[in-house]
């Protein structure tokens, strides 16, 4: 096993009627910005649970923010944050809606240039310099309620990158899973999908004798395998929701990827899917990770079958087990109503393979668990999703 350190500061709330909590936890007196998407929470209930938790606050909303946040829109939330002197962020929402947050959390204290120098990286945001944030999530799907990752995108650019830094790990996070009730099936397909791919980015790489990951990674894809199609069954069931909500919170809660290699090279690749084409995340992930993962076998040899056997029950040989193994994730994929090929969508693999080839070359990108993925082989992957 790998050298490691682990640190995760964030107050887990689990289960129903806990958005009162936000009493007990917003610090008293505290002016907070709510951020927001478009406006479901109004018609959910979510956001008369939250100003009722926070009458005695004075609270400033920022609504509209996008699936996949845009940085446009964010930097209006930094600017009121700055202009009325917020203390604490308060992210009611999915995964986009947080994500969003963490850069406003950042932005209204960073004055060194514009707030896009912390998303790529130019300038790092250490543990202290942002606005203290708590969220309340309405979609399990990212993890980004217990870690301090964040993916923000610019349409004016055609652009879509990752940052994280530990000055943005939420302070605490309510998980209500009554909350998701209202989520379209479509939603709540790509949340699980999400959740999946996120654990074989840090399962599905090579061997480093780590037993107790490997096998706290198979028990989340188990528990998604188990819960997965009836948790998009209408109407819901609490417990179904309860257990997916929880599994896709430790899918990126960054404990099962301590001592062990990464990959994310799926999550790369579906970045720039999202920026050239609008695929929801989720989409993106189930149209790369099947075909990266056939492409990459050799080198994923051993963990491939590992996760044959145990995940799927697979016996037999080698190859076989790995081509299967891959079939039933993708079968699973289909079973919740989630394509897996480019042209499921109606995007040209060859262009999307030229387009994004050439981007990764003029970055001089290279990806996966050893760095060794260049941007001729992620069109080569591209091509294989058709």
């Amino acid at each position: 096993m790998n050298n490691f350190v682990y640190y995760n500061p964030t107050r887990i709330v689990f289960g129903k009627d806990t958005i009162k909590k936000l009493s007990q936890l917003v610090p008293e007196g505290a002016k907070v910005l709510m951020c927001y998407g478009g406006g479901s929470i109004k018609r959910n209930g979510v956001y008369d649970q939250v100003m009722d938790a926070l009458a005695g606050w004075q609270v400033v909303e920022f609504g509209g923010i996008e699936p996949n946040p845009d940085y446009d829109t964010l930097t209006k939330a930094i600017d009121l944050g700055r202009e009325k002197g917020i203390e604490f962020i308060l992210a009611v929402g999915g995964g986009s809606v947080i994500d969003g947050a963490k850069l406003v959390a950042a932005g209204i204290r960073y004055h060194h240039g514009e707030a896009w120098d912390i998303v790529t990286g130019d300038k790092k945001v250490h543990l202290g310099e942002a606005v203290p944030l708590g969220t309340v999530l309405t979609l399990p799907a990212t993890g980004t309620e217990m870690n301090g990752n964040s993916v923000i995108s610019r349409r004016a650019t055609e652009e879509k990158h990752p940052w994280a830094s530990e000055a943005v790990y939420p302070v605490f996070s309510i998980l209500d899973p009554t909350t998701t009730y209202s989520l379209p099936e479509h939603q709540v397909r790509n949340g699980i999908v999400d959740a999946y791919v996120h654990v074989m980015e840090q399962y599905a790489t090579y061997p480093v004798n780590s037993p107790l990951q490997d096998r706290q990674a198979e028990a989340i894809l188990l528990t998604l395998h188990e819960i997965g199609e009836k948790a998009l069954e209408t109407p819901p069931d609490y417990e179904t929701r309860a257990n997916l909500m929880w599994a896709a919170t430790n899918a990126l809660n960054k404990l099962i990827a301590k001592g062990v290699p990464e990959d994310w090279a799926t999550h790369s690749i579906g970045h720039e899917l999202t920026a050239f084409y609008g695929l929801a995340h989720g989409e993106s992930l189930a149209v790369v990770l099947p075909h990266l993962l056939w492409h990459q076998r050799e080198k994923k040899a051993e963990k491939l079958v590992q996760f044959g056997q145990r995940v799927f029950g697979l016996t037999g040989e080698r190859d076989e087990v790995i081509r299967q193994a891959i079939a039933e994730m993708s079968a699973f994929f289909n079973r919740l109503k989630m394509p897996t090929k480019l042209t499921d969508f109606q995007i040209d693999p060859h262009e999307a393979a030229e387009r994004i080839q050439a981007r990764f070359e003029e970055r001089g990108t290279l990806l996966g668990e050893h760095d060794d993925i260049t941007p001729q082989e992620v069109a080569e992957i591209l091509r294989m999703s058709q």
